[in-house]
């Protein structure tokens, strides 16, 4: 396939955009990755970083930042959207700020690590790690959506059998099984008996943590921006770079200690965990490094690891969406404003797709909440999650294999690169 290009790479006429049918077919794949990618809490770069290469014309850097761009705009509508929803059973907000205190530091740390990686790795390294990844994952999240959907299946039959319904004093209705043992209690995405439903956003918000998740998002920007003045590789380049490290590990590990110590709960997944061992949450925290090593390495959100991995905790799945998503926010917008002051991304482009996106995922929000309302099923979530990174794989290992196979043609370089 022949790529068209922007004229000027990424300055000069590039600044003044060009409406065609490249642009409306962009736009509409934009779209419905964005309102995807906001419904499973992904982000959508897996739609965002192949359409602005094969179809707007981008060079894969360029369609990097403004796949960035994009994931901003549909992560910062989405938690916007979020703000003022109540968790689906707990008199709690829908995002959780206790499990987003454990990641979103280790997560911004990873993008560190990733993009510095994305100049050392060769492209065929980044595409077959993307496949694997990303099908595993994928699969994963398919096999949980299974399971889900078996279990809601269970709680219909359980609301529509007055025989084996037993009301307790809290009007919460328990399926009573013929084996005395067993019991079906109402799943965590289910309706809730008695909480409260609407409240303002002033008490909606957990305003402590959410300052805590701010300063470490300014303190990463503020050493990402002094940064682009030292020499790559000097002394005060590695010492920069060094001090993201004590600015996420001090508030992973202190929300890491609460809650090894009980003085802290992640309360969304239903039950009181006060029993964390040591080597469960190291593994939380590598797994947020690692989300946001891929996420800097492919230009995408960090939320294809997130995401995941917070159903495989038993997180419900509009809080794992929502929780991924809120930390997606603040990482994606630290790159946006990085790559703003190196002039790494046209204004105009990036405008009119973030705008796009924006509206798109607000879209996707309000249309999944109908859905859910009007088929009791959460699981429609996951399943979404689990098609949004299978696409993403096809699309972004496709578009890798052919840059590969294009290289191998003209006999280019294929090996590790030096980051200095």
């Amino acid at each position: 396939m022949e790529i068209r290009r922007p004229r000027g790479g990424c300055g000069g006429d590039m600044q003044e955009m060009e409406f065609g049918w490249r642009m409306v077919v962009g736009t509409i794949i934009g779209f419905f990755g964005a309102a995807l990618g906001s419904i499973g809490g992904v982000g959508g770069g897996g739609f965002f970083v192949p359409m602005l290469t094969l179809f707007i014309g981008f060079d894969p850097k360029s369609s990097i930042t403004i796949s960035k761009c994009m994931i901003m705009g549909a992560a910062g509508s989405t938690v916007y959207y979020n703000l003022r929803l109540r968790h689906p059973t707990m008199d709690l907000p829908i995002i959780d700020y206790d499990l987003a205190m454990l990641f979103q530091p280790m997560l911004m740390l990873g993008i560190s690590i990733g993009v510095a990686f994305n100049v050392i790795f060769a492209d065929w390294m980044v595409t077959i790690l993307l496949i694997i990844l990303f099908v595993a994952t994928s699969t994963k999240a398919f096999l949980k959506g299974i399971e889900t959907w078996k279990k809601e299946t269970i709680m219909k039959k359980v609301r529509f059998s007055p025989k084996k319904m037993s009301t307790y004093s809290d009007n919460t209705l328990l399926w009573i099984s013929d084996d005395p043992e067993q019991e079906y209690k109402p799943l965590p995405s289910g309706p809730a008996a008695s909480r409260v439903e609407k409240v303002s956003l002033m008490e909606n918000v957990f305003w402590r943590e959410f300052m805590v998740l701010l300063f470490v998002w300014v303190a990463f920007l503020v050493v990402q921006i002094v940064k682009t003045y030292a020499t790559t590789c000097s002394a005060e380049y590695w010492i920069l770079n060094s001090l993201q490290v004590p600015i996420a590990l001090s508030v992973s590990l202190y929300e890491a200690i609460c809650l090894y110590r009980g003085k802290r709960v992640i309360a969304s997944i239903g039950k009181e965990i006060t029993d964390w061992k040591v080597h469960q949450l190291l593994l939380y925290c590598c797994c947020g490094i690692i989300a946001g090593i891929v996420g800097g390495l492919l230009g995408l959100g960090g939320g294809f690891i997130l995401g995941p991995l917070f159903l495989e905790l038993g997180v419900p799945p509009q809080v794992a969406s929502a929780t991924s998503t809120f930390a997606m926010a603040f990482s994606s917008s630290m790159s946006v404003v990085q790559y703003y002051l190196l002039k790494r991304f046209p204004v105009p482009y990036a405008a009119y797709f973030i705008f796009v996106a924006t509206v798109a995922a607000f879209t996707g929000q309000y249309v999944v909440r109908k859905l859910i309302m009007l088929l009791g099923r959460a699981s429609l979530i996951i399943f979404i999650l689990a098609l949004t990174i299978f696409v993403s794989a096809i699309s972004l290992g496709g578009v890798g294999i052919a840059s590969m196979v294009e290289k191998l043609e003209h006999h280019q370089y294929m090996g590790f690169d030096s980051l200095c």
